[in-house]
């Protein structure tokens, strides 16, 4: 028994999962507390040290900072997923090729610094049977006015079908990467990511593949969350996790209140054999401590700990969704990590209706039907029974 165990633990392999890092190069406390930044737009930059603000993308300190984190915790890590974005959050104008390349360079530079080892790879772990898919996802982001009157656009969705499906054959496995995700902002209700059209595409490919699909690793977001993909018969097949983002920049979409986060990055476990997604812990920086008192990287949460689940597996996430649905407790430790522990507010019912169903639905008339079902119910178990007490009340004291 003890030697079956120490061989399970040898299986474990770990990779790091980094994402939205949106250096911004104007970053300059010298400029406070006017223009600190050029991401802030004409927000006032009111609390900017030298790890950042919730107004403005990461400072360079706050990028080394981040990834000097990662080498500390997980020095030897299997591979790194690095899903975009890069930039600050500032117009088009304001950037040009020239600086968007330096950019990417200097992030680059410092990843390769760090970790000699990061690369890309099609047979990953240089494996024969074991695959990463990198999908271009921002050719159907809904924002891409360039793609939206082309059927598939450079043809990714057939390539990716046959490589799914010559992956099946091989009897590979396989994870899938990519930047914007499809589905819906939990933070901002019946807001999508995706043209209708390659979002219905997207569901239908990882529908028809999901058997070679072990796991899928998207960023865009910012926040803390996951997206469950079901098959006909209503059963888990596929689970999208999103990793929070290294920028703590407060979102500028109307709708959402009060959208920043705190810098955090992810260490996922899982095992080598089988890519079956085991575990995945995400470390934070508290940003107004950071820059108050001391740079300190700590964990935040463990997913099997927090939700009391054996592993990251779709039944598993599944029964994560159902608890958070089901139980405020686990309600509102979802809603506070959500946000990297930068939102310690109430989540309400509102909140949970959208929570839960940008979660559950990738599909968007299955996502409506859900607001209307989760709508429907809050109204028939809670609202309209302290109503009709009200009333009765109003009335009694009346008579």
């Amino acid at each position: 028994m003890r030697l079956f165990y120490w061989i399970r633990i040898f299986w474990i392999g770990r990779f790091w999962h980094i994402t939205d890092l949106h250096w911004d190069p104007t970053y300059d406390l010298n400029n406070k507390p006017n223009k600190v930044c050029a991401s802030s737009g004409n927000r006032p930059v009111g609390n900017a040290g030298t790890f950042g603000d919730y107004v403005c993308d990461s400072p360079w300190d706050l990028i080394s900072s981040s990834l000097s984190a990662m080498k500390a915790i997980s020095p030897a890590p299997d591979f790194i997923v690095w899903t975009g974005d890069d930039t600050p959050h500032v117009p088009n104008e304001q950037l040009g090729e020239e600086a968007v390349l330096g950019i990417i360079n200097n992030l680059t530079y410092i990843i390769k610094q760090l970790f000699p080892s990061g690369f890309y790879t099609e047979e990953l772990l240089n494996r024969t049977g074991y695959r990463m898919i990198v999908l271009n996802t921002n050719l159907y982001y809904d924002q891409n006015k360039e793609t939206k009157g082309v059927e598939d656009p450079a043809g990714q969705f057939a390539w990716a079908d046959h490589i799914l499906t010559e992956a099946a054959n091989k009897k590979e496995k396989v994870y899938i990467i990519g930047h914007v995700p499809p589905g819906f902002f939990e933070k901002k209700r019946s807001k999508p990511w995706f043209t209708a059209k390659f979002n219905q595409q997207y569901l239908k490919l990882i529908q028809k593949h999901h058997a070679v699909i072990l796991g899928q690793f998207f960023g865009h977001h910012h926040t803390d969350s996951f997206r469950m993909i079901y098959n006909s018969d209503g059963s888990p097949v596929s689970t999208i996790f999103l990793t929070p983002g290294v920028t703590p920049w407060k979102t500028t979409l109307p709708g959402v209140a009060d959208g920043a986060n705190n810098p955090g990055i992810r260490l996922f476990e899982y095992d080598t054999e089988t890519l079956l997604v085991k575990d995945m812990v995400t470390y934070y920086l508290n940003l107004t401590f950071a820059n108050k008192a001391q740079e300190r990287w700590e964990k935040e949460y463990r997913l099997t700990e927090s939700f009391r689940v054996s592993d990251a597996s779709p039944h598993s996430m599944h029964k994560v969704l159902e608890r958070i649905a089901n139980d405020n407790c686990y309600l509102q430790k979802y809603y506070e990590y959500n946000s990297v522990s930068y939102d310690l507010t109430e989540c309400n019912e509102d909140c949970r209706i959208d929570h839960v169903c940008a979660a559950r639905e990738v599909d968007f008339s299955r996502y409506e039907h859900c607001l209307e079902k989760e709508t429907a119910v809050f109204m028939c178990g809670g609202l309209l029974p302290f109503l009709s007490a009200l009333i009765s009340l109003v009335l009694t004291i009346h008579v």
